[in-house]
Protein backbone atom coordinates (compact mmCIF):
# COMPACT_ATOMS: atom_id res chain seq x y z
CA UNK A 1 0.00 0.00 0.00
CA UNK A 2 1.24 3.46 -0.78
CA UNK A 3 1.21 6.15 1.81
CA UNK A 4 -1.70 8.35 0.30
CA UNK A 5 -4.12 4.94 0.30
CA UNK A 6 -3.08 4.77 3.79
CA UNK A 7 -3.79 8.35 4.53
CA UNK A 8 -7.33 8.36 2.51
CA UNK A 9 -8.72 5.24 4.44
CA UNK A 10 -7.61 6.10 7.84
CA UNK A 11 -9.48 9.60 6.90
CA UNK A 12 -12.45 7.90 6.40
CA UNK A 13 -12.62 4.94 8.50
CA UNK A 14 -12.33 7.84 11.27
CA UNK A 15 -14.02 10.05 9.95
CA UNK A 16 -11.22 12.53 9.82
CA UNK A 17 -11.85 16.14 8.49
CA UNK A 18 -9.53 18.50 6.92
CA UNK A 19 -9.08 20.80 8.72
CA UNK A 20 -8.44 18.12 11.83
CA UNK A 21 -6.03 16.56 9.22
CA UNK A 22 -3.99 19.51 9.20
CA UNK A 23 -4.10 20.20 12.87
CA UNK A 24 -2.17 16.59 13.18
CA UNK A 25 0.38 17.62 10.91
CA UNK A 26 0.72 20.63 13.05
CA UNK A 27 1.00 18.40 16.27
CA UNK A 28 3.85 16.82 14.69
CA UNK A 29 5.64 20.54 14.06
CA UNK A 30 4.48 20.08 10.03
CA UNK A 31 2.78 23.18 8.52
CA UNK A 32 0.30 21.85 5.57
CA UNK A 33 -1.80 23.98 3.30
CA UNK A 34 -5.23 23.11 2.35
CA UNK A 35 -4.77 22.66 -0.96
CA UNK A 36 -1.16 20.40 -0.51
CA UNK A 37 -3.44 18.25 1.76
CA UNK A 38 -6.24 17.67 -1.03
CA UNK A 39 -3.65 16.75 -3.45
CA UNK A 40 -2.29 14.15 -1.12
CA UNK A 41 -5.50 12.74 -0.77
CA UNK A 42 -6.14 12.39 -4.31
CA UNK A 43 -5.50 9.38 -6.08
CA UNK A 44 -2.55 8.80 -8.70
CA UNK A 45 -4.23 8.90 -11.31
CA UNK A 46 -5.68 12.23 -10.80
CA UNK A 47 -4.17 15.66 -11.74
CA UNK A 48 -2.43 17.48 -9.24
CA UNK A 49 -1.51 14.41 -7.61
CA UNK A 50 1.02 14.36 -4.76
CA UNK A 51 2.88 11.41 -3.94
CA UNK A 52 2.86 11.32 0.62
CA UNK A 53 6.57 10.34 1.31
CA UNK A 54 7.46 7.87 4.48
CA UNK A 55 8.83 11.22 6.35
CA UNK A 56 5.60 13.23 5.75
CA UNK A 57 3.44 9.79 6.83
CA UNK A 58 5.56 9.57 10.05
CA UNK A 59 4.40 13.18 10.95
CA UNK A 60 1.26 12.54 10.38
CA UNK A 61 0.81 9.34 12.25
CA UNK A 62 3.38 11.20 14.99
CA UNK A 63 0.70 13.86 15.30
CA UNK A 64 -2.42 11.49 15.48
CA UNK A 65 -0.67 10.04 18.47
CA UNK A 66 -0.75 13.27 19.91
CA UNK A 67 -3.83 14.45 18.71
CA UNK A 68 -5.36 10.69 20.48
CA UNK A 69 -3.48 10.48 23.37
CA UNK A 70 -1.67 14.22 24.12
CA UNK A 71 1.50 14.94 24.48
CA UNK A 72 4.12 12.50 26.84
CA UNK A 73 4.91 13.50 30.27
CA UNK A 74 8.88 13.53 29.36
CA UNK A 75 8.54 15.19 26.14
CA UNK A 76 9.36 18.46 24.96
CA UNK A 77 8.26 20.84 23.17
CA UNK A 78 10.90 19.56 20.28
CA UNK A 79 8.55 17.72 17.82
CA UNK A 80 10.29 14.01 16.67
CA UNK A 81 11.77 13.22 13.67
CA UNK A 82 10.72 11.71 10.65
CA UNK A 83 10.84 8.73 10.09
CA UNK A 84 12.43 7.89 6.35
CA UNK A 85 12.43 3.86 6.77
CA UNK A 86 8.64 3.76 7.65
CA UNK A 87 7.36 0.00 6.66
CA UNK A 88 4.28 -1.15 7.28
CA UNK A 89 5.08 -2.35 10.80
CA UNK A 90 6.11 1.10 12.27
CA UNK A 91 2.55 1.95 10.63
CA UNK A 92 0.55 -0.63 12.52
CA UNK A 93 2.62 0.26 15.71
CA UNK A 94 1.45 4.03 15.32
CA UNK A 95 -1.67 3.46 14.91
CA UNK A 96 -1.49 1.05 17.33
CA UNK A 97 -0.32 3.29 19.74
CA UNK A 98 -2.92 6.54 18.93
CA UNK A 99 -6.07 4.73 18.99
CA UNK A 100 -4.66 2.52 22.41
CA UNK A 101 -5.36 -0.95 21.09
CA UNK A 102 -5.00 -3.62 23.27
CA UNK A 103 -3.69 -7.04 21.62
CA UNK A 104 -7.95 -8.19 22.12
CA UNK A 105 -8.69 -4.63 20.38
CA UNK A 106 -6.37 -5.39 17.52
CA UNK A 107 -7.96 -9.21 17.28
CA UNK A 108 -11.23 -7.81 17.06
CA UNK A 109 -10.59 -4.79 14.73
CA UNK A 110 -9.32 -7.67 12.03
CA UNK A 111 -12.02 -9.68 12.97
CA UNK A 112 -14.45 -7.56 11.84
CA UNK A 113 -12.72 -7.31 8.43
CA UNK A 114 -13.16 -11.40 8.38
CA UNK A 115 -9.48 -12.02 8.99
CA UNK A 116 -8.75 -14.31 12.41
CA UNK A 117 -5.28 -14.36 13.37
CA UNK A 118 -3.81 -15.70 16.75
CA UNK A 119 -2.17 -13.98 19.23
CA UNK A 120 1.46 -15.06 18.71
CA UNK A 121 0.83 -14.00 15.11
CA UNK A 122 -0.03 -10.49 15.89
CA UNK A 123 2.67 -9.99 18.54
CA UNK A 124 5.17 -11.02 15.68
CA UNK A 125 4.21 -7.67 14.27
CA UNK A 126 5.28 -5.80 16.81
CA UNK A 127 8.60 -7.38 17.51
CA UNK A 128 12.21 -5.83 16.46
CA UNK A 129 13.55 -6.71 13.12
CA UNK A 130 16.25 -8.42 14.24
CA UNK A 131 14.12 -10.97 16.57
CA UNK A 132 13.69 -14.42 15.26
CA UNK A 133 10.00 -14.14 15.54
CA UNK A 134 9.86 -10.57 13.34
CA UNK A 135 7.17 -10.69 10.70
CA UNK A 136 6.82 -8.52 8.26
CA UNK A 137 3.45 -6.55 7.72
CA UNK A 138 2.10 -7.32 4.47
CA UNK A 139 -0.17 -4.53 2.39
CA UNK A 140 -3.08 -6.95 2.78
CA UNK A 141 -2.67 -7.42 6.74
CA UNK A 142 -2.47 -3.37 6.95
CA UNK A 143 -5.55 -2.99 4.46
CA UNK A 144 -7.87 -4.91 6.69
CA UNK A 145 -7.10 -3.56 9.19
CA UNK A 146 -7.95 -0.27 8.25
CA UNK A 147 -10.83 -2.43 6.61
CA UNK A 148 -11.81 -3.47 10.24
CA UNK A 149 -11.65 0.33 11.80
CA UNK A 150 -14.15 1.48 8.88
CA UNK A 151 -16.51 -1.05 10.44
CA UNK A 152 -15.82 -0.61 13.70
CA UNK A 153 -16.09 3.48 13.44
CA UNK A 154 -18.49 3.94 10.93
CA UNK A 155 -20.04 0.71 11.10
CA UNK A 156 -20.23 0.27 6.95
CA UNK A 157 -18.24 -3.26 5.06
CA UNK A 158 -16.44 -2.52 2.64
CA UNK A 159 -15.87 -4.84 -0.76
CA UNK A 160 -12.72 -5.98 -1.84
CA UNK A 161 -12.61 -2.81 -3.98
CA UNK A 162 -12.75 -0.93 -1.39
CA UNK A 163 -16.39 0.67 -2.04
CA UNK A 164 -19.00 0.49 0.51
CA UNK A 165 -21.61 -2.42 0.50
Amino acid sequence: MNNNDILRRLRYALDISNPTMIEIFQLSGCTIEQSTLVKLLKKEEEDEFISCSNPLMSLFLDGFIVHKRGRRDSQTEEPPKPDASLNNNAILKKLRIALDLKEDDMLATMKLAGVSISKSELSALFRNKGHKHYKECGDQFLRNFLQGLTVKHRGVVLKQNGTED
